[in-house]
């Protein structure tokens, strides 16, 4: 019996085997998971994601809080074809409300010429706009809607202390597409541009995206603030990575003089300057920390009448002819001049009769002067 149990065993499990994969279609894979999908050519994740990284965070956040107080400007102006023919041209541009009480700050070239103004808010109400004044210089107008209500607006802040690298965001109506956001850096500080109204100095460079429809809408910086008006891109062909901001600090002295008197009384000095340092500077047999070198003083300006001193005679340098022998600006307002745009800086805070404490290195020594601003016929 003991020999036969082994054998009775086996031949329960071989039957065993057989009924579970014939009669019994038994399949191991009902025991693993399923590996397969649920016949969909996608995949998800398993539960939606709850929260944003905290730069995009910051991006909805300040778009949620521009957006409101980003309008769309649109102008028509009246132009003459080739058969001295009169026809309307419409232009469209962007905005950002100031004040509760529908001040709005933009770009003269929005406002230039125009016969009509219309303005729509975040809401799509429409508002017919009168421009209070210009600025040509700095390319800034200021209009006005008359709501009946009070508006969302935006914060200025100080365009003075950026730095290359940090993040910007633009808000505006670029080819008509309202309320679009843009992001980037800071690209570069300083840059001259020229445009067919003249020369713009002091702007802001960007790589957020800037087109035609953005120009008069806030750039704003990581917290909010207005730190430019975006004015200009390089080429004609729409962005390109290279777009330019007129910095917010030119408008609030602007603006801080217009709300003082009711109009603004552009600061004229009068020199024409360039700035040298280091063995420029000492080959010239001037200080190597550097100054604005004075290479032209206008007649009857404030600066000829207090005594600044233009060059008298011109070199060579690098193929490019430099006036020297004029007098070098090494501190103003009792401030080292350590930077190229050290003067625009200090007149963006000065009005039409203000005055200019310069000191100036002049055959081997400073000298101090003060110069009485005056003051240029433009207005806002």
């Amino acid at each position: 019996m003991k020999v036969l149990r082994p054998l009775i065993w086996a031949g329960v499990m071989a039957a065993a085997f057989l009924w579970a994969t014939s009669v019994g279609h038994w399949n191991v894979s009902r025991l693993l998971p399923k590996a397969v999908s649920d016949g969909r050519l996608w995949s998800e994740p398993a539960a939606a994601a709850s929260s944003f990284y905290p730069d995009e965070q910051n991006n909805i956040d300040i778009y949620k809080a521009a957006r409101e107080a980003t309008v769309n400007i649109t102008s028509v102006v009246y132009r003459q074809d080739w058969f001295f023919q009169v026809y309307p041209a419409e232009g469209t541009g962007s905005g950002f409300i100031l004040n509760p009480d529908g001040e709005i700050l933009t770009n003269n070239h929005v406002v230039r010429g125009t016969s009509q103004l219309t303005v729509t808010l975040s809401d799509k109400k429409v508002y017919k706009a009168k421009v209070l004044g210009t600025d040509p210089r700095n390319d800034l107008a200021l209009i006005k809607i008359d709501p009946g209500r009070k508006l969302p607006t935006l914060r200025l802040g100080d365009s003075d202390g950026l730095l290359v690298g940090q993040k910007v965001l633009a808000i505006g109506n670029p080819f008509g597409f309202e309320g679009t956001l843009t992001t980037g850096i800071v690209s570069s500080l300083g840059r001259g541009i020229d445009t067919e109204n003249g020369r713009l100095e002091g702007m802001i460079q960007t790589d957020a995206a800037i087109n035609p429809g953005n120009s008069g809408g806030p750039l704003l910086d990581s917290h909010g603030n207005v730190i430019g008006i975006n004015t200009a891109i390089y080429g004609a062909q729409g962005s390109i990575g290279i777009g330019f901001a007129m910095p917010i600090n030119k408008a609030k002295a602007m603006l801080d003089e217009f709300q003082a008197r009711g109009h603004i009384s552009r600061p004229v000095l009068g020199i024409k300057e360039v700035w040298i340092t280091g063995d420029l500077a000492d080959a010239l047999h001037l200080p190597t920390s550097g100054g604005l070198l004075i290479t032209e003083v206008q007649r009857n300006s404030p600066a000829e009448e207090a005594g600044l001193k233009g060059p008298v005679q011109v070199v060579i340098v690098d193929n490019y002819p430099l006036p020297i022998g004029g007098d070098l600006i090494v501190a103003i307002e009792g401030q080292p001049v350590d930077a190229k745009d050290a003067l625009t800086k200090v007149m963006n805070h000065k009005r039409g009769g203000d005055p200019l404490r310069l000191t100036v290195f002049r055959n081997g020594r400073n000298v101090q002067i003060v110069v009485k601003l005056g003051e240029a016929p433009d207005q806002l």
